[in-house]
């Protein structure tokens, strides 16, 4: 397990997408470029981390990440959550401290195709890496956006630098891996976005009853869940849960929750092992008409199309 420093500053909140790639991505596209990914997401050996590669542009379309970092080192996304556009280019990573449904594009061709690193949180983790900050370091300011991009800095792209030393060596992967994603992890919670993270852990607020509503929401998709339901599990009145609900997440909780049934729905339709009326029992419909006019209208194609296409 690595030694970490127990104390950490914390950068300006500042951040230009314009800016050109920095040395880091540059050194991290020589590390992923010889690995030869496959279109997608590929395993690393390292729990938890993920490559990502893609060889064409994809435009804006409806996806949701779980809690992570999404680090790219060539190519771009651009998300947009509500009215917010969120630019992510090489050398720079989003803080997604809630899985929150939006809509991507990808920036990517033949000759210079998307690169980048995807890492779950695990709260566990967190946990225990924030216990070693100081008390001041644990939970100050105004309430952060839950999903954001900034640059790499020195601490991060060093982190990532060991880190990517693990994906084409199993024996690092095994024995070194699950420390230099801690160091990953501590740089991202001492970064620019970090107070995102370090408020999962240790807000009391309405912050932290939103994250756990999401958490629920995940593991029940499928069952019937009210609103009723969700407030009571945040003890928050209705009212207050709706606002402050729709305040971090840019939609209400029906708009959500259908969102997210959607979105699990397409990708058990996309892994062509389910049929349509099987996916829309599957997250929770219980009508099949109303399952496919609402996929057509959110993803603007039915969802036998994306089944045939699977």
């Amino acid at each position: 397990m690595s030694i970490l420093p127990r104390t950490c500053s914390v950068p300006s909140t500042s951040s230009d997408a314009d800016q050109p790639p920095n040395h880091y991505a540059r050194a991290l596209v020589e590390r992923l470029r010889p690995l030869n990914l496959p279109e997608g997401f590929s395993a690393t050996g390292v729990p938890g981390v993920e490559l990502m590669f893609s060889g064409c542009h994809r435009p804006r379309e409806p996806l949701i990440y779980e809690a992570g970092l999404k680090v790219v080192v060539q190519g771009g996304k651009l998300g947009y959550l509500g009215d917010r556009e969120i630019y992510y280019g090489a050398g720079h990573y989003l803080v997604q401290a809630m899985p929150l449904p939006f809509e991507c594009e990808t920036v990517a061709s033949a000759e210079e195709p998307l690169l980048g690193i995807s890492i779950t949180l695990n709260r566990l983790m967190l946990g225990e890496l924030v216990a070693q900050l100081p008390s001041e370091q644990r939970g100050k300011g105004e309430l952060p956006t839950p999903m954001a991009a900034v640059p790499i800095d020195d601490s991060f792209g060093e982190a990532l630098l060991r880190l990517a030393e693990c994906f084409s060596d199993p024996v690092k992967s095994r024995a070194l891996g699950s420390g230099r994603l801690r160091e990953v992890v501590f740089a991202a919670l001492c970064g620019p976005q970090g107070e995102s993270l370090r408020r999962l852990i240790t807000d009391q607020g309405h912050y932290l009853r939103i994250a756990e509503a999401l958490q629920f929401m995940h593991e029940h998709f499928k069952e019937a869940i009210t609103i009723e339901q969700l407030a009571r599990s945040a003890s928050m009145s209705v009212s207050h849960f709706h606002h402050h609900f729709k305040r971090t997440t840019q939609q209400s909780p029906l708009q959500y929750l259908k969102r997210l049934r959607l979105l699990k729905a397409r990708a058990m339709l996309m892994g062509g092992d389910q049929q349509v009326a099987q996916a829309a029992l599957a997250v929770g419909y219980h009508s099949t008409s109303q399952f496919s006019r609402e996929y057509k209208h959110y993803f603007g194609s039915s969802p036998g199309k994306t089944a045939t296409l699977a």
